[in-house]
């Protein structure tokens, strides 16, 4: 399998770490949360914590304060289907197809729920053919990036579809909750909006730079499911993270990455760029020390986290869309996800 195009797509709202903290300490928020809230609130936006800026889909960051069940559903179906949209629309520019090129199409969520799937607004919005194949993928958080790739690969190598396209989008202002938790709280200031999105093929795109999906593997550990993870609380989406995410999300991203090596006979040495979905500063650094990376390895993923902060499941198209961007040098390449589950995912990309 071949990434033939990707694209990516956020709102053009940008909020500065500084811009949340005012307006947190000027909404009715404020005085609902206990000081210890509004302590670990200020540490987590004033200190540096590896994130300066963020995109919502929202016009003013007090918006993000208003925080019921039809607020926010009418957040994600508003911005959802566009950012899906405009994502695909630019992976299959860069792909150079038309969209009835396109056989099958498998959309990654979990910020909202919508009934018929994303796919149906998004088919739609491109104008995919009627029989196109289309898959709506929900509850894996943001590792779900690569399991939807893996199912496109199921797809063209069945014979069924001969072009997928793959595309990850989370509205996380659309799954907005607050109150004394500390894990509640760090959450609410680390996520952003945004899609990213991937043209897969069988076949390479000639004249461009070749990016074939070589390897991949996951592993899933239920006895961790509540260290991070959704649940539902009076009709909303209430985020739960725990400290030990960032050992959780280290040691199993170490297991992929040995499973996949030697399987193909690959020594860690041998690869050129890392692309890692960042969670936060507090994980990418868990992730460098237990493989023993340099802070050179994890620069695309960290200067993604800086710009954009967590963006879910879409995060790691940012981070190859800027690899690429940056001629990283080719080689092999490791592009890996975790998230809810505990999951964790990861896949072996040879890019000339």
């Amino acid at each position: 399998m071949h990434i033939v195009g990707l694209g990516t797509a956020c709102p053009d709202q940008r909020y500065t770490k500084e811009d949340c903290w005012k307006a947190f300490e000027t909404s009715p928020w404020f005085e609902k949360l206990d000081r210890r809230a509004r302590m670990i609130a200020e540490r987590v936006l004033l200190r540096e914590n590896g994130i300066a800026a963020r995109r919502l889909s929202i016009d003013s960051l007090q918006e993000v304060f208003a925080i019921d069940p039809d607020t926010l559903h009418s957040r994600f179906l508003a911005n959802a289907p566009a950012l899906a949209t405009a994502a695909a629309r630019r992976a299959l520019a860069d792909a150079e197809l038309l969209p009835t090129d396109i056989d099958g199409v498998i959309i990654s969520t979990c910020t909202g729920y919508l009934c018929p799937g994303l796919t149906s607004y998004v088919s739609e919005a491109l104008d995919l053919r009627a029989d196109v194949q289309a898959l709506d993928l929900v509850g894996q958080g943001c590792g779900a990036a690569l399991p939807n790739m893996r199912m496109a690969e199921a797809l063209l190598t069945s014979g069924r579809c001969i072009r997928v396209l793959s595309i990850c989008v989370e509205v996380c202002s659309a799954a907005m909750y607050l109150d004394n938790d500390p894990g509640v709280l760090i959450s609410a200031c680390l996520f952003g909006d945004g899609a990213g999105a991937a043209v897969l093929s069988l076949q390479a795109q000639p004249n461009k730079r070749q990016i074939r999906w070589k390897s991949a593997a996951s592993l899933t550990s239920p006895k961790d499911r509540d260290a991070l993870r959704f649940e539902q609380r009076q009709g909303l989406l209430r985020n739960i993270l725990t400290l030990g995410v960032p050992k959780i999300a280290a040691t199993y991203a170490k297991q992929v990455l040995a499973t996949v090596l030697a399987a193909e006979g690959v020594d860690q040495s041998e690869i050129t760029a890392w692309i890692w979905h960042a969670g936060g500063r507090d994980v990418l650094a868990a992730v460098r020390d237990r493989i023993g990376l340099s802070n050179q390895d994890m620069g695309y993923s960290a200067a993604m986290l800086s710009e954009y902060g967590n963006l879910s499941s879409a995060f790691v198209y940012f981070v190859l869309q800027a690899a690429l961007a940056e001629k990283a040098p080719g080689g092999y390449w490791w592009l890996a996800s975790f998230g809810a589950g505990f999951s964790s995912h990861g896949a072996l990309l040879e890019v000339a």
